[in-house]
């Protein structure tokens, strides 16, 4: 079941990401419309996060023998949160500046990441929290509730600003 509805995560997730992306522009012509896609696409990203860690800690836990090595990820989920958040976050940085620039250029990354440091902050405590819960077997439905409310907040925080960019920049 945890499977199935990950692959239908996935399959969203991927027809998502490519109707975004190549229409990123008008997209964001309509500051309504670009909220409800950056939330819609966070919501997938962190729902696939929780089905897989989910699926995770299910097969660990009814699969593999308690030795040392098999349950270290479930022993000390903070510690795996915090490294999976900071992957993810870096994984965002790289994927912001191509899109920005069109490759990765060392010299802007520090500007990318300043720019992206209030939103990156609000998600990746989302992230962390979505992962450390799931792991810990202790989600409940008002935890999803604050994750899935910080995924908004953070949509409407990326939308104003790229919108106050744009109004700033020169024409």
């Amino acid at each position: 079941m945890l499977g199935t509805a990950f692959l239908v995560c996935l399959a969203l997730a991927y027809v998502e990401n490519l109707l975004f992306f190549s229409n990123l522009k008008e997209v964001f012509s309509n500051p309504s419309l670009a909220i409800m896609i950056i939330f819609v696409h966070n919501v997938l990203v962190i729902s696939l996060i929780m089905v897989a860690m989910t699926f995770y800690v299910e097969f660990v836990l009814a699969f593999l023998p308690k030795r040392k090595y098999e349950y270290v990820v479930l022993e000390h989920p903070r510690l795996f949160a915090f490294v999976f958040t900071v992957m993810i976050l870096v994984i965002s940085v790289f994927r912001a500046s191509t899109l920005l620039y069109g490759q990765v250029f060392v010299n802007t990354l520090a500007l990318v990441l300043l720019v992206s440091v209030p939103n990156g902050l609000l998600e990746g405590y989302g992230i962390f929290q979505c992962i450390q819960k799931t792991l810990r077997r202790s989600m409940t439905m008002k935890d999803m509730v604050v994750i899935y409310s910080i995924f908004f907040v953070a949509s409407l925080i990326e939308v104003g600003y790229i919108q106050f960019l744009s109004w700033i920049s020169p024409k």
